[in-house]
């Protein structure tokens, strides 16, 4: 019995910070996971620098609404969805990962959520719970699945290593170079053959 555990920004749709610090020209709020393992710290940053300049949910939520899945991106998930259970990981937050969803058909979203002021500003966040893609995975494992694992970042090499098997997708040269025992994958092909073989 498997569950595959995707990672959703950078593997299925676009990283979400991204497309929001070229809509609001603040070339900053491009920083990822990619570049900050620390998800608290970056998290903390990024909050800030939305209040200094005066920026809330909604302006992200707008950037969001204009924001599709990678090309093929929806293909993939639908004939994978064919061959096992997968539930996408993610340390995004409900507010803007459910709009994503709905242009994915609806996969299952394991995912975080925002505290938002009565003035429609980001004041903090709360965590599912620590290590969340780790925990996850070790929670299904728990509960008699196999987990397979693919991501694209730091913060989803806890659940890659955890898993019987484990994927990057779309990732860094940096993050492939520190991980070499992780086959890493650029086509949607590619890896769901890979995923395939794995089940």
């Amino acid at each position: 019995m498997n569950i595959v555990c995707l990672d959703m920004e950078g593997v299925l749709v676009p990283e979400i910070w991204i497309a929001f610090a070229e809509e609001s020209g603040i070339p900053e709020l491009r920083r990822t996971t990619r570049d900050e393992p620390d998800y608290d710290k970056l998290m903390r940053w990024r909050i800030d620098t939305l209040r200094q300049h005066g920026l809330g949910l909604t302006d992200i939520q707008n950037t969001i609404r204009r924001i599709d899945p990678l090309p093929g991106a929806r293909e993939f998930l639908d004939r994978l969805r064919t061959k096992a259970q997968v539930v996408i990981l993610s340390d995004t937050f409900e507010q803007f990962g459910l709009p994503l969803m709905e242009k994915l058909n609806w996969p299952t979203l394991l995912c975080n959520t925002l505290e938002v002021g009565e003035d429609g500003m980001i004041s903090g966040f709360r965590m599912r719970c620590s290590h969340s893609k780790l925990t996850t995975v070790r929670a299904f494992q728990s509960m008699g699945y196999d987990t397979i694992a693919s991501g694209d970042s730091y913060n989803d090499l806890e659940m890659i290593r955890a898993s019987k098997a484990g994927f990057l997708f779309r990732t860094t040269e940096q993050i492939r170079a520190d991980y070499p025992q992780y086959p890493a994958f650029e086509e949607y092909d590619d890896l769901l053959a890979a995923i395939e073989q794995a089940l």
